[in-house]
This record gives structure tokens, sequence and C-alpha cells, in this order.
């Protein structure tokens, strides 16, 4: 009985440190052969008030058939990133790396599109960095957006950085 309770805290902790969830939004088809542009919303869930739109490429069947490669989409994506409500700013990495905000994959096996969050303390700004991961020749595939909090007033749960 005592187990159920240690079982549920640790999904959700599972939980809490996994990355955002997207949510479609929208659909573009493309052409005739079942490619598509895919629009996602994708909420910061460190960051209250911020919402990114990613948008990427999604290769129809017909496509794939032609060029043979079955198992994977471009690496093409873009972001935009905007203040959707009152900035309230948790547990973040300010690490010039940042941290991955989102993942998700785009092959069968190893290729991810990632979104990554960096705080840039100088300018008191959020930059949100969208690109895929391979592990074979990477990709210089990438896309940027930043929502400024200057005279935003946001609230740092831990205090604002120094």
């Amino acid at each position: 009985m005592r187990l159920k309770p240690l079982l549920l805290s640790a999904l959700f902790a599972a939980f809490a440190a996994a990355p955002a969830l997207a949510q479609q939004v929208g659909e573009v088809g493309v052409d005739w052969l079942g490619n598509d542009i895919i629009v996602e919303a994708i909420a910061d869930p460190k960051v209250e008030g911020v919402t990114c739109h990613v948008s990427y490429f999604e290769r129809g069947m017909i496509d794939r058939l032609q060029k043979g490669n079955w198992f994977e989409d471009p690496s093409d994506s873009s972001i935009a990133c905007q203040q959707t409500g009152p900035i309230v700013i948790g547990d973040i990495d300010l690490s010039k790396g940042g941290e991955e905000v989102f993942r998700q994959g785009i092959s069968l096996i190893w290729k991810k599109q990632v979104v990554n969050r960096i705080y840039d303390p100088t300018t008191d700004t959020l930059i949100y960095l969208s690109h895929s991961r391979q592990v074979q020749d990477g990709s210089a595939k990438m896309s940027i957006s930043t929502v400024p909090l200057y005279n935003q007033h946001p609230t740092w749960t831990n205090g604002k950085p120094q």
C-alpha cells in the first residue's frame, strides 16, 4: 500500500522534469504528394507566459516512395516565440548552453527536432533556438526567436540573477 504514493511521486517528478509537449495548431498542404507544413504551439514548462510556435516539414507517403528515404523528415524548422501572459520564470538553466525545452523525433531512430532556451543576462532576453540533432553530420539548419524581458516586469521564482 505504501508503494503507490511513492510510485505516483516518482511519476510526477519524471513528468515535471520532462520537456514541453507540443500541440498541433495548424497543417498546411504543400503539394499533391501529401507533403505538409505542421505548426505546433509549445508552452515553455519553466517560463509561464511564453509560447513558441514551431513549423516544420512533414513528408507524405508518395514523396517517401519517390525519394526512397522512408524514415525521416527534413531538418528544416522555424520558430517564433512571444509573451502570451504574465511572465513567471522558474528554475531555469542560466549557463551559456541553456536547456532543452522541447524534443521530438523526426526520424525512425536518431534524428530529433529540438528547442533550447538560453538566457542572455546582458540584454535581459530569453533566446529560443530551434534545430535538429543528428548522430552523423549534425545539422546547420536552425532558427532563433527572442523574448525580451526589458520593461516586462517578470517574476523570478528564485530571484532575478545578478
